[in-house]
């Protein structure tokens, strides 16, 4: 299975700007994984866009603790776009995600990251 139907990449500045979009569950979050951490392993900063995903499971939150994870051991500043509402924010805050990580807009997550 490929994950090209769920991720894409693109630059932002100096970051490495992951593009979500659909339902991440346990069927593909795997194979997403597989696919962020292939293309952000040398990125100086990675801004992650959840704004066009629809659903978001256990397996998604995991996936992204991860990354997240992955990304501060290496001290790699990492932002996620959630927009002002929608699937992705609903589940990271019901999950008590780190909020600290979330931003409203690209602009927004970009600006932190060149701080």
């Amino acid at each position: 299975m490929t994950a090209d139907q769920w991720v894409s990449f693109s630059r932002r500045g100096t970051a490495e700007l992951v593009h979500l979009k659909g339902e991440i569950d346990l069927a593909n979050a795997n194979d997403i994984g597989r696919a962020i951490v292939a293309r952000t392993t040398g990125a100086n900063a990675v801004v992650i866009d959840l704004t066009a995903v629809s659903f978001l499971d256990s397996a998604g939150v995991r996936l992204l603790d991860f990354i997240v994870g992955d990304l501060d051991d290496r001290r790699k500043p990492v932002r996620l776009v959630v927009g002002e509402r929608g699937a992705a924010r609903m589940t990271l805050q019901l999950c008590s995600f780190r909020n600290d990580l979330l931003a409203t807009d690209l602009d927004r997550a970009a600006a932190e990251l060149e701080r």
